[in-house]
């Protein structure tokens, strides 16, 4: 089966803060879990996709970047968005089918916006998806707290499902590459 691990928007002024915003929630788990991710990833061979918010640092600068303390694989394909949707006008999606992509391991920030766009974008596209369920984050909002929008999240997209794919969430200590989506069919 053809995957890939898609780590969205893991850029250094959004984990880090700036001067309007706070660092995002539980940051150092955050980037030891997306380490730890990658490293599984290149151990079973599947690729690693980066996508970056042009909105993060005005879209320049050592704040655009992804962060620097995430061991980017040299080989890793980079796209850079405009829209919370990962998918939207980025190339990403003509890029996943063309590598005949069926199951997208996605990781990162923000829960709430991005992640939950871009999982739900991947079911109705034609892809398995497993989210780890601790491997995003969240800068929080008025209405609930930090955990609260994880833990959401993590119960509303394990099992959502759109026909045909469907996604799951899963924990960065599974076997992330061993897709567990057959035994819920």
């Amino acid at each position: 089966m053809n995957q890939t691990l898609l780590i969205i928007d893991a850029q250094q002024e959004l984990i880090e803060g700036n001067l309007g915003a706070s660092p995002i929630y539980n940051k150092v788990q955050l980037i030891k879990n997306i380490n730890k991710v990658i490293e599984k990833a290149k151990e079973a061979g599947v690729p690693v996709v980066f996508v970056r918010d042009l909105d993060v640092a005005e879209g320049n600068g050592n704040g655009f970047h992804i962060h620097n303390e995430i061991n980017v694989p040299t080989k890793a394909k980079v796209f850079d968005k405009s829209a919370t949707n990962s998918f939207y006008g980025t190339g990403l999606l003509e890029y996943l089918k063309s590598k005949h992509i069926e199951h997208i391991v996605i990781m990162g920030c923000e829960t709430q916006h991005c992640i939950d766009s871009a999982v739900r974008t991947a079911t109705i596209n034609g892809f398995d998806a497993t989210l780890v369920g601790d491997g995003h984050s969240t800068l929080g909002n008025d209405v609930l707290s930090k955990e609260q929008i994880i833990l959401h999240h993590n119960t509303t997209l394990h099992g959502h499902y759109n026909v045909d794919n469907f996604s799951i969430v899963r924990k960065s200590e599974e076997d992330l590459f061993c897709p567990t989506h057959n035994s819920y069919r």
